[in-house]
């Protein structure tokens, strides 16, 4: 026997408004970092034809630790209301990671190629609202980008 093909499929688009970095300076394992989330948005197609969108709300904090080596470790956690009044719990862990000239100038908060920059995530969720439980039931996985002032991840569901 096989085991079953991993494949994915598009579900959402989270836009995470960010502000201004925090720096805790180094902390022996590399540099910790805190960038308040402002807000945001969902939206996309969701599973089995079901749209999701809404807003990010309980704001949280997108918290992160540079290695020596430039890969950065990212752990934000913050609260999504859909428009439909459920609240979704976020945590989405990550690692981002390029050429270090590239890497400097996103920390300057100058625009970069997202193309140029490995940026994945995996999102996990939770709710006590019946309707979107499938949140819970599967591993999503993220390809992000980082602006100066937001992050883009496309989230899909593997299947």
């Amino acid at each position: 026997m096989t085991a079953p093909v991993l494949d994915t499929k598009y579900v959402f688009t989270l836009t995470v408004m960010v502000g201004d970095v925090t720096s805790a300076g180094e902390t022996g394992v590399g540099v910790r970092r805190i960038i308040p989330i402002h807000g945001g948005e969902v939206k996309g197609p969701g599973l089995s034809g079901e749209g999701v969108s809404g807003r990010i709300c309980n704001l949280g904090a997108d918290f992160q630790v540079i290695r020596p080596n430039e890969l950065i470790d990212l752990e934000a956690k913050y609260a999504l209301e859909t428009d439909d009044g459920a609240t979704i719990y976020v945590e989405n862990r990550g690692i981002r990671f390029g050429p270090v000239d590239l890497l400097q100038k996103l920390k300057r908060g100058e625009p970069v190629d997202p193309k140029l920059i490995y940026f994945r995530t995996q999102p996990r969720f939770e709710t006590g609202h019946d309707k979107y439980r499938w949140l819970m039931e599967h591993i999503f996985v993220g390809s992000a980008a980082r602006h100066p002032d937001r992050v883009i991840v496309d989230v899909h569901v593997v299947l």
